[in-house]
């Protein structure tokens, strides 16, 4: 007898991650992606093995606090369950003065947020200049309890920051950063994340499979 159709026991998956290859855009200066075939099945080979190099900061990744601040846990040493479990998607678009929309205390219902901007479409292209998080935004989700910010965007941070407060005061208010999600096909709403970073010792970020899990 054939086998029965096994049925997705976690409902709709949304991928949130943005596809990797050479032509993802990486920030200014920083390492591209590229992946190479020492061996190759088609050339003969008896196996075919990948060869990659990369920034860290690639796609959908989390940052580690020891990317901007001295002597503070690098990647292997954060605490998993922030990365998984209930998440609420937000929409807070670019205004017309290039600033994010201020978000509603109401809308933070789950202890992880993503702020859906919807600004950042063609992630072959680094924008030049994006919108940020202000003081309003960081201090908000620090009130509200929540442990993991995400964010359709290259950083949580102006582009031309170098202090990077944001990332400061997330990781002094105990709030997990998790950059460069794709979020077009996650409409506002409640869902459960799945984001882990891999186990990269040392590392200052980690790419990951950022997934959202809907309920049927």
């Amino acid at each position: 007898m054939p086998e029965p159709e096994r049925r997705n026991p976690y409902g709709r998956i949304v991928d949130i991650s943005p596809a990797i290859s050479a032509a993802t855009a990486v920030w200014p200066g920083d390492a591209p992606f590229q992946r190479t075939e020492p061996h190759s099945l088609e050339r003969g080979d008896t196996i075919s093995l990948d060869v990659v190099t990369t920034t860290l900061h690639l796609g959908a990744h989390v940052d580690a606090p020891s990317h901007f601040a001295r002597g503070a846990a690098s990647v292997e040493q954060l605490p998993l369950a922030a990365f998984i479990g209930p998440a609420v998607v937000i929409d807070a678009p670019v205004l017309r003065d290039g600033s994010i929309a201020p978000i509603s205390p109401e809308a933070i219902v789950a202890p992880r947020v993503l702020v859906r901007t919807g600004s950042w479409t063609d992630r072959t292209r680094f924008p030049e200049h994006f919108a940020a998080l202000n003081e309003a935004h960081v201090a908000l989700l620090a009130a509200s309890g929540v442990i993991l910010l995400g964010i359709d965007l290259p950083s949580v941070d102006p582009a031309d920051s170098k202090e990077l407060p944001n990332h400061h005061k997330l990781f002094s208010a105990g709030i997990a950063i998790l950059e460069q999600v794709d979020l077009q096909m996650a409409p506002a709403g409640e869902y459960t994340l799945v984001a882990l970073p891999l186990n990269i010792c040392g590392a200052t970020a980690s790419p990951v499979r950022a997934v959202l899990l809907k309920a049927l």
